[in-house]
């Protein structure tokens, strides 16, 4: 190991153990430190493209080992990727605004074929139609957001099938049209007492006293 580096001292090493043990130094102590130091520098190092030729295997390797060994011993500084922190940039932000949608409306119909199911609730929400997904289905107990599945009866009773279906059930188109009007007609629950702004009843005031 070398005696100094970037951000690496072996006196700073040693002055560290002394403070922090109390046992004698050793050599495996300082190497330990070196260790750490090296897995550090290469954690943060990412390989920057060789010059060489890549159809030069041994020169191309050289050069990559090379440079891993040059960032290890704190010859080289640690080569990080640069990444985007700011958010989308202005131009793509009005372009997002003019267009509505992430995905352009002709990218969006190609798609339809491949996802029936999603523009499936797209046609029913441009429909003014509500969205059956948006709910559990009663029928065949799909979860929110799945497709139905086509269930049919058999002689025991019991439901048989799981094929998707492109088209919800009717029942579940029922319960998600009710289900907005069932919310807002829902009574608010009662502010328990004691809260903020609801004051306590008067045996507790009583009691309390």
């Amino acid at each position: 190991m070398p005696f100094t580096a970037e951000g690496w001292d072996v006196r700073e090493a040693v002055r560290a153990h002394t403070r922090t043990s109390g046992f004698r130094i050793l050599p495996v102590d300082v190497a330990r430190r070196w260790d750490a130091y090296r897995r550090d520098r290469l954690e943060r190092h990412t390989d920057p493209l060789p010059v060489a030729d890549p159809d030069n295997l041994p020169e191309w390797l050289s050069e990559l080992r090379g440079n891993r060994r040059a960032v290890a011993v704190g010859a080289a500084a640690p080569s990080t990727l640069h990444e985007l922190t700011a958010g989308p940039h202005p131009d793509v932000e009005a372009r997002l605004r003019s267009v509505g949608s992430v995905i352009p409306p002709a990218a969006r119909a190609q798609l339809a074929p491949y996802r029936p199911t999603r523009a499936g609730r797209e046609a029913d929400t441009a429909a003014g139609l509500p969205d059956a997904l948006s709910v559990p289905c009663p029928w065949c107990h799909a979860h929110t957001g799945t497709p139905c599945r086509m269930r049919r009866t058999g002689p025991d009773g019991a439901a048989r099938g799981n094929t998707p279906r492109a088209v919800p059930h009717p029942g579940r188109f029922d319960l998600a049209a009710a289900t907005p009007a069932r919310q807002a007609a829902a009574p608010r629950p009662a502010p328990v007492a004691g809260t903020i702004g609801v004051p306590r009843t008067g045996p507790a005031r009583s009691a309390r006293r």
